[in-house]
């Protein structure tokens, strides 16, 4: 296998495609580009999926919600998406069940029939979810007695991260060049084409020259448009801060619950990780990207309060075992309330014909990315004649080509020495691509070093090789979410073990290697 570092662009080497950001739309598109014949590069400024792309609710679903405000569009369009992503990538999306309880002081019970009567049939009848249906909840031991009935629907649950890291690693197995850490810092039309410059964490800069660029920023993308490109996009965002807390399990079950608040909002519980239960998600909006992204105490006494108006316990702020908090890059569509943005996505294609486009992109969401994608391809067809046909819709992403459940039984069957759970663990995170991780290896000291929370030192160099992970906090909440199980002297001990391995020489320290 080769290092990516040794297939890097020479200063003034030319692409197809420029891609900046390093989230699910960058990297989504790059996937995209690279498997229709685009040569493409794509640079992201910190680690893939370190801004909004895994700060979400872990969620991939329609927006039942989005009818109210008539964005049938939207929601048939992710409804659509919804079934395609449960094919394509099947260890990283997987079925969820909700509980909507309902009492006194709710949206009418005939409105959630009409919306849930809807959201079963926008997408097409699913083939995978059952359809919703009235529950009785009277006797139930996580909502309080006041809420006796509620409604069953389905969507999925998705890790995030490992989204935007599966589509990154598909598009670097198809030719793309992926640069992390390497921040755009001058961008120029010259006719025809873009002229960039890279500059890496490590001092070192590069220069590139592109026939289109596209501006993926996310909640970055009027600066970079400003800053770096030199223009003032036409189209503005609306920057809203939405939190989440991880909380040891708050009641028993697989399923999730919906949660109607009084302002009109609504607030998710989730089961995660095994032993946890996910919270949120808050809704603030900001004036600007200025300051640290962090959860503030009135959104933990907000979210406690929700999950407390409705179950028989709640949660105190000593019970968080983990927060985190990031920026909806939201559309600005004029409206007020920013439960009231729209969570679609739009584009902003500048120039013309005779010269380098450039796209930028406003809003989106993670159950969309792939019909983004689409759309960008679309949008820049003009300028790439004889672009091959879309694909993304059938073709699995890395490790999406077995079913879950036979994967997990043919781990077991082949590692008898190593712990079913662990095994499982592997198989939600890498899918098929953990029987290559995992080859030879049948007792635990096959393994390396055993860090703690299940990570041991083979699947953290798989991380390192083959997924760009650099620090700690890559390891363990991006690529992982080791971190929720491991000790801080345990964390430390991977952070002394991270700054040994980086100390070795360069061909071992990029990560990222394309496929032999």
């Amino acid at each position: 296998m080769t290092d990516i570092a040794s297939d890097a662009a020479p200063p003034g080497e030319a692409f197809d495609l420029f891609i900046i950001g390093g989230g699910i739309n960058g990297v989504g598109i790059a996937r995209d580009a690279a498997g229709r014949g685009l040569s493409v590069a794509l640079a992201e400024r910190d680690d893939l999926a370190s801004g909004t792309s895994s700060a979400s609710s872990k969620l991939v679903h329609g927006g039942l919600r989005y009818l109210e405000h008539c964005e049938f569009r939207l929601v048939r369009e992710a409804l659509a998406e919804r079934e395609k992503l449960m094919a394509i990538a099947p260890h990283l999306v997987r079925p969820l069940r909700f509980i909507l309880p309902h009492g006194p002081g709710l949206r009418p019970a005939w409105q959630i029939r009409i919306g849930l009567f809807l959201y079963d049939r926008l997408g097409g009848r699913s083939a995978r979810l059952p359809g919703s249906r009235a529950v009785a909840l009277d006797g139930d031991a996580v909502v309080k007695s006041e809420f006796t009935r509620g409604f069953s629907y389905f969507d999925c649950r998705v890790d995030d991260a490992r989204m935007v890291i599966a589509n990154a690693r598909d598009a670097a197995d198809r030719g793309a060049l992926i640069l992390v850490r390497s921040a755009v810092t001058e961008a120029r039309r010259e006719g025809r084409e873009w002229r960039l410059t890279t500059l890496a964490e490590d001092g070192t800069r590069r220069r590139f020259r592109a026939r289109a660029l596209v501006n993926a920023a996310g909640p970055w993308v009027a600066d970079i448009a400003e800053r770096v490109v030199g223009m003032t996009p036409r189209d503005r965002l609306r920057l809203v801060k939405g939190s989440h807390v991880v909380v040891p399990r708050l009641y028993e079950g697989e399923h999730a619950f919906i949660l109607q608040n009084a302002d009109g909002r609504i607030v998710f519980v989730i089961p995660f990780e095994g032993r946890f239960s996910l919270v949120g998600t808050t809704e603030i909006a900001l004036a600007d990207l200025a300051g640290p992204v962090v959860i503030s105490p009135e959104e933990i006494r907000y979210l406690a309060a929700a999950v407390g108006a409705f179950f028989k316990r709640s949660f105190a702020e000593a019970d968080i075992v983990w927060s985190y908090a990031g920026i909806r890059p939201l559309y600005d569509d004029g409206r007020s309330d920013p439960s009231a943005v729209t969570r679609d996505y739009v584009f902003e294609l500048e120039g013309d014909k005779a010269e380098a486009p450039l796209l930028s992109i406003f809003g989106g969401k993670i159950t969309t990315y792939r019909r983004l994608a689409e759309h960008a391809l679309e949008k820049l067809a003009a300028w790439f004649p004889g672009l091959k046909a879309a694909w993304t819709a059938s073709r699995p992403l890395p490790g999406g080509d077995l079913d879950l459940a036979k994967l997990e039984a043919r781990l077991i069957a082949a590692h008898p020495g190593l712990a079913p759970e662990f095994l499982r663990r592997l198989a939600l995170r890498h899918g098929s691509q953990a029987l290559a991780l995992l080859d030879g290896a049948q007792q635990p000291a096959d393994l390396g070093i055993d860090f703690g929370g299940g990570l041991c030192e083979r699947e953290v160099e798989h991380f390192l090789r083959r997924e760009w992970a650099r620090t700690a906090e890559d390891v363990i909440w991006r690529r992982s979410k080791a971190g929720l199980a491991m000790s801080p002297t345990q964390i430390a001990r991977l952070r002394d073990w991270l700054a040994r391995r980086f100390e070795t020489p360069a061909s071992l320290r990029t990560g990222g290697e394309k496929a032999s």
